[in-house]
């Protein structure tokens, strides 16, 4: 796989538990516990970030489950570690870039992905490598911000270019939900389209999609 340039955003991963504290507490909890629902096998955490998904994952432990996940940033993965170090369940951590993903052909039974498609460089690459990983018939799970409508999507433009190099390469302009689902790879199982959060990080999406028993070949 070629090589691909590691993110790095010290101050970001400094603010970033600190700053959304509220929101996972008041807000999150319900859509990460989607997330978790009823995992089972192989599981990957995309791009998890400090790893606000790990409870979740203890949660849904059992003797049939192993949980990986990846983090390219290294300083938000040194939290990710520490935050698995924590848990009874063991997660492992790898730093590989959602478009360059260590792992062999058909390897999970679910990749969950959080908040994590708003920061991949590549979303069709990282979509088909997500494709690759993915046993035939396992699922993705998503819950991703979006563009919103309107006057706010004014505002998200207008901001974009500051908040990219301030929050970690974050898009807030991007048709997250519509990018997924339109992956000739998967199947749609559901998505909801949710009007939470603040601008500019509003509205969001989630939803769930089966890989493909034949994945198509990618132009």
């Amino acid at each position: 796989m070629p090589s691909t340039p590691s993110p790095s955003a010290p101050l970001f991963a400094a603010i970033y538990d600190p700053a959304t504290a509220v929101l996972e507490r008041a807000l999150l909890p319900p859509h990460r516990e989607y997330l978790a629902s009823g995992l089972d096998g192989k599981v990957l955490d995309l791009g998890a970030g400090t790893g606000a998904m790990f409870p979740y994952f203890e949660r849904v432990a059992g003797a049939s489950t192993e949980f990986h996940a990846t983090e390219p940033d290294p300083h938000m993965r040194r939290q990710a570690a520490e935050a698995a170090a924590a848990l009874a369940t063991p997660i492992h951590i790898e730093s590989a870039p959602a478009q360059a993903l260590p792992y062999g052909d058909d390897t999970f039974d679910a990749v969950v992905a959080s908040m994590v498609f708003c920061t991949v460089p590549d979303v069709d690459a990282a979509m088909g490598e997500v494709a690759r990983v993915l046993r035939p018939g396992g699922e993705l799970r998503f819950f991703e911000h979006v563009v919103d409508d309107g006057w706010r999507a004014r505002v998200q433009s207008l901001l974009a270019p500051l908040w990219e190099r301030l929050a970690g390469g974050c898009h807030l302009t991007r048709q997250t939900g519509s990018q997924l689902v339109a992956d000739r790879s998967f199947d749609v199982v559901e998505i909801e389209r949710l009007h939470l959060g603040v601008t500019p990080v509003r509205p969001f999406v989630r939803g769930r999609l089966r890989r493909r028993t034949a994945v198509p070949t990618r132009d």
